[in-house]
């Protein structure tokens, strides 16, 4: 065997086994209709950013996806009609939640 060989292999075994990983991983599961509606979330205004809640805030929106944002969260400028932004304070309490 090569020096080459030796090298070779190995590299093109990490490649096919990151590949693989890629190729299985499932992406965040779509449950509501797509399109957020905000507007009867106002419940959730000063609760625990708890499973259960966020549970509700997802499917009441019909979003097909929910976005924690903490205190110290980067968020991008993008919009999405079908994400729910879920803003929550330094003590896990919702304090807001948009459509965007």
């Amino acid at each position: 065997m090569t020096s080459r060989s030796r090298i070779v292999i190995p590299l093109v075994a990490m490649a096919a086994l990151t590949l693989s990983a890629c190729a299985t991983s499932p992406g965040p599961a779509i449950t509501g209709s797509g399109q957020c509606h905000a507007e009867p979330l106002a419940w959730a205004i000063g609760k625990p950013a708890d499973e259960a809640n966020m549970r509700a805030l997802l499917k009441q929106s019909g979003a097909g996806l929910i976005n924690p944002i903490g205190p110290d969260t980067i968020t991008t400028r993008d919009y999405r009609p079908d994400r729910l932004r879920v803003f929550i304070d330094k003590d896990n309490v919702i304090t807001a939640t948009r459509c965007e």
